[in-house]
């Protein structure tokens, strides 16, 4: 799958709102942890805070981060949010997507500090574009997973 073929928040939300809202709260829950692939084909993992705001699921970084050199040379990434404990306590949420770099120049940076993102001096911004979602919640007592997925395309 493409960029082109990567989709906004807002069309998760429209598609699946109740796996929308779960995807949210469970973002919000703590860190996040975001996979990119170094320039020697590695993984590498970063704990991120990505926030919903308007339409759009982004992130900040410092310019000089590690994963934000990892998305402008492949942005392809996947994102796991927190979990309560090794249990998988309140449910698993993970995003396969694609991030999109946000100059200031980009209309949607203006988009985005109308819902609650301004850009920050000494800060860049991607938009997390989502291809895929996954969600896994726990009956009480039990350790299978009842999986919930979504797809772009």
């Amino acid at each position: 799958m493409t960029l082109t073929e990567a989709v906004a928040w807002q069309r998760f939300e429209d598609d699946a709102p109740e796996l929308a809202a779960y995807g949210r709260k469970r973002l919000q829950a703590g860190a996040s942890y975001l996979a990119t692939t170094r320039a020697d084909g590695s993984p590498r993992v970063h704990p991120i805070n990505p926030g919903v705001h308007g339409k759009h699921l982004s992130v900040y970084m410092f310019p000089t981060s590690p994963k934000g050199a990892d998305l402008r040379r492949d942005p392809r990434f996947a994102l796991h949010a927190s979990v309560e404990d090794v249990h998988g306590g309140g449910g698993e949420f993970s995003i396969r997507g694609v991030a999109r770099f946000v100059d200031d120049q980009d209309p949607l940076g203006e988009e985005l500090a109308a819902a609650g993102q301004p850009a920050r001096d000494g800060y860049v911004r991607f938009e997390l574009l989502l291809l895929g979602v996954l969600a896994g919640t726990y009956a009480p007592g039990s350790n299978v997973p009842r999986l919930q997925r979504w797809q772009a395309v």
